[in-house]
């Protein structure tokens, strides 16, 4: 007789199983913390979790979820290294919501670095990029406990440099960017500009060149304010030689070209002691600091309206003040933080915060900051987790 074969036994899935593809899609949606412990689930799941796709994705989520509540935002600011702060912990930064500056956690600085660390040069999708006293970049991100140095300068003098980072977004890369010049003396001609870019995904440094450095530009430094990254361009302040004259000018991340921008009419005054740039809701902002038509100082406030179209800047407001300030950051909210000096002698430092919602103009002075900060845009993210020649601690 011939053999009859036996049906094969069905395996019926089970009504509450999930299949892989939904899985990761929930995973993409749920905070840092809560990822990094599924990693030691599977080595299936660690290799998802830490593929590019599933980063970008999770990121993408994050970013949507922030655009649409402004309570969920927030910024990390940082000890900064002036003298009358030696005495404070700088291996602490302090994250706090970005619309009213309360603290809500700090987060330790690698030991690896945190004993020079000087600035927070920016932040992009919460990836840190820190320079210490000795030229030294860092990127580092505190939600995976993760930081990468980077290579040696390729360029010759740093003793006077500014530095910009921002996100590649054509290539979903990283790029820093840092600009060294000579000291400037009105009377003696002024050398041209290195300029250097770094980018994560080659991991080195290669130089770019301006085409106008033949007139000598002289960058300067944004004062506590990190450098500003609008519409794709990172931007600085400058001083071209020959006429002597202020201006604005961008670099635009995808191109790598240098551009000129044109400050907004009416900005220049005697009375103004210095003018920085900042990012206000997304639009470039220029601020002036200088004396007040009465007593004490003022800070005038424009916004281009329009990037890269002159006569769509538009001047705000004019915020008065009794005592000499500075300004320090615009949240992504849109308030403004100001240090305020109130010294009355060298050996009595005093100094004061004040946060300035610039739509109801209220003010909340004592913000939970204990000395003069850098601040950034801070979020939690997955970015720098798959990275190359990065530590962990």
């Amino acid at each position: 007789m011939p053999q009859t074969r036996e049906a094969p036994i069905l395996r019926h899935r089970n009504k509450y199983h999930l299949p892989y593809d939904i899985v990761l899609n929930i995973l993409t949606r749920l905070p840092v913390k809560s990822v990094m412990r599924l990693r030691c689930v599977s080595k299936s799941l660690d290799s998802s979790i830490t593929s590019p796709h599933f980063i970008s994705t999770h990121l993408n989520n994050i970013n949507n979820k922030d655009d649409d509540d402004d309570d969920h935002r927030y910024l990390i600011h940082m000890p900064a290294s002036s003298p009358p702060t030696r005495s404070i912990n700088r291996s602490i930064c302090t994250v706090a919501l970005d619309r009213t500056f309360d603290a809500i956690s700090e987060v330790r600085i690698p030991s690896d670095f945190s004993s020079n660390v000087d600035d927070i040069v920016g932040s992009c999708n919460g990836l840190l990029c820190l320079v210490d006293y000795t030229n030294n970049i860092y990127l580092w991100n505190p939600s995976v406990r993760k930081f990468k140095k980077l290579p040696h300068t390729c360029l010759k003098n740093l003793n006077y440099a500014t530095l910009g980072f921002a996100y590649h977004s054509q290539n979903n890369d990283y790029k820093v960017v840092r600009i060294a010049y000579a000291s400037w003396l009105p009377a003696l001609p002024l050398p041209p500009s290195e300029i250097e870019v770094y980018t994560l995904s080659s991991d080195s440094w290669r130089r770019v060149g301006i085409d106008f450095t033949t007139n000598g530009v002289f960058f300067t430094k944004n004062h506590l304010l990190t450098t500003p990254l609008v519409s794709g361009a990172l931007h600085w302040m400058a001083v071209e030689e020959i006429h002597n004259c202020e201006m604005i000018i961008s670099f635009d991340v995808n191109s790598e070209e240098f551009r000129k921008l044109a400050q907004p009419h009416g900005s220049i005054d005697d009375n103004n002691i210095n003018r920085c740039l900042a990012s206000f809701k997304g639009k470039l902002a220029f601020i002036t600091c200088g004396h007040g038509v009465q007593l004490g100082f003022q800070h005038s406030i424009w916004v281009m309206r329009e990037y890269g179209v002159v006569e769509s800047w538009n001047k705000l407001f004019v915020l008065p003040l009794e005592t000499p300030s500075v300004c320090v950051a615009f949240t992504e909210y849109g308030s403004l933080l100001i240090f305020m000096d109130l010294s009355t002698a060298v050996e009595n430092y005093e100094f004061q915060f004040l946060l300035i919602d610039t739509e109801t103009r209220q003010e909340k002075r004592d913000p939970d900051i204990q000395c003069v900060s850098t601040v950034a845009a801070f979020m939690e993210s997955l970015v720098l987790l798959d990275g190359a020649n990065v530590v962990s601690y």
